[in-house]
């Protein structure tokens, strides 16, 4: 007796419309987390994106998740901004300032606390962004101090706490009133890892390995 032969399995995709309602929950939380930290309420947030509560709790069955979404999709376009200052061409130097200019402005320092807060930190996902950020980062350093602009005592570890460091204050304390100042205090931090260096650093340069067991 013949058998039919199988029918094909339908691939189900997300239509337009949820990835936009889903694009649109990540935005406003990622708004509201700088705003007011990661315990606003998911009704806020929902009224903030534009849709209704249960839309947010199909994407987003707790807050765990969505934090863990934020927080990827932050590393991402922050890694984003690494390879757009790896694109360009001539100064190495330059390159890496254009980074860290771009990478207060996605406001990492008030995000940073939710990437240590309950959520599992190996998740695959949230593993595969920082890993992008970090090889980015090294490149663009490891460029600059090829080419003799970057003082050679300092690590990506230094890098990333000066720039979470600068860039805002925790969330929920009034860190959007303070952006005036950020990239003069980003400046400033540039200018002091240049080659040759004026003074030499105490300790030991910091690795991301390093803010990890911190």
């Amino acid at each position: 007796m013949q058998t039919a032969p199988p029918v094909p399995r339908r691939v189900t995709r997300p239509r337009a419309d949820a990835l936009r309602n889903r694009e649109r929950i990540v935005t406003a939380a990622r708004e509201m987390f700088v705003e007011f930290g990661p315990e606003v309420p998911f009704d806020e947030i929902a009224r903030r994106a534009g849709v209704g509560n249960a839309t947010v709790y199909r994407n987003f069955p707790d807050r765990d998740a969505l934090a863990r979404e934020v927080v990827c999709w932050v590393m991402d376009r922050t890694a984003e901004d690494a390879e757009r200052a790896l694109a360009e061409s001539g100064d190495a130097f330059e390159a890496l300032s254009h980074f860290v200019h771009a990478a207060a402005d996605e406001r990492i320092s008030a995000l940073c606390p939710m990437a240590a807060s309950a959520f599992d930190e190996h998740h695959p996902d949230l593993e595969a962004a920082r890993e992008r950020v970090e090889r980015l980062i090294v490149e663009l350093m490891d460029r600059a101090r090829a080419a003799g602009q970057l003082r050679p005592d300092i690590g990506v570890g230094d890098l990333m706490i000066a720039v979470a460091q600068l860039s805002r204050p925790p969330a929920g304390t009034g860190c959007v009133s303070l952006d005036r100042f950020v990239h003069r205090h980003l400046q400033l931090f540039l200018d002091g890892l240049r080659a040759p260096a004026r003074s030499e650093l105490p300790g030991t340069a910091a690795t991301m390995e390093d803010l990890r067991q911190s």
